[in-house]
């Protein structure tokens, strides 16, 4: 009888309520110093990741910030430099506490990577260059490598 009593689990709720782009920035370095076109880019892409409360409840906002720098391959050339601020507002119901820094970290970025993507691919396309397609991110590793990060630096000071 307590089995049929028991209340089945509550799966999460997550809507997106909007998405837009906080802060923008692309440089064609290669256009204002007249640097060659036909060299092969070597592109390094550097995600951060935050998450906040907002003031009404159950919302809340996740950015991620992409940090893109294309480089000529063997020279210290730079191309370009792309930095974006992509901001999603997200309305969260039935999430427990304890899942909810992860749940912000990883399934509130992976819902509004595709649009990030798009974006990026249209400024570098718009920008003069062929259009950077970016590789999917695994937003669960990043996260694991960040606590990782988190807890080694906390070690030595609670050693100290």
């Amino acid at each position: 009888m307590a089995e049929a009593e028991a209340t089945p689990p509550v799966s999460p709720k997550l809507r997106v309520l909007g998405q837009f782009i906080r802060d923008l920035s692309f440089e064609n370095i290669m256009a204002q110093k007249g640097a060659p076109t036909d060299v092969q880019p070597d592109v390094q892409v550097q995600v951060n990741l935050d998450a906040k409360k907002r003031s009404t409840d159950n919302q809340y906002e996740t950015a991620i910030k992409l940090n893109v720098t294309s480089k000529a391959k063997g020279a210290d050339t730079t191309l370009f430099v792309l930095e974006i601020d992509y901001v999603g507002i997200f309305d969260i119901q039935d999430v427990a506490e304890e899942q909810l820094h992860p749940f912000l970290l990883i399934e509130c970025p992976r819902m509004i990577f595709p649009f990030l993507r798009r974006i990026v691919s249209d400024v570098t396309r718009d920008g003069g260059f062929p259009p950077l397609n970016l590789e999917n991110i695994d937003f669960v590793s990043l996260y694991r490598n960040e606590i990782a990060r988190r807890q080694a630096e906390a070690q030595p000071v609670a050693q100290a």
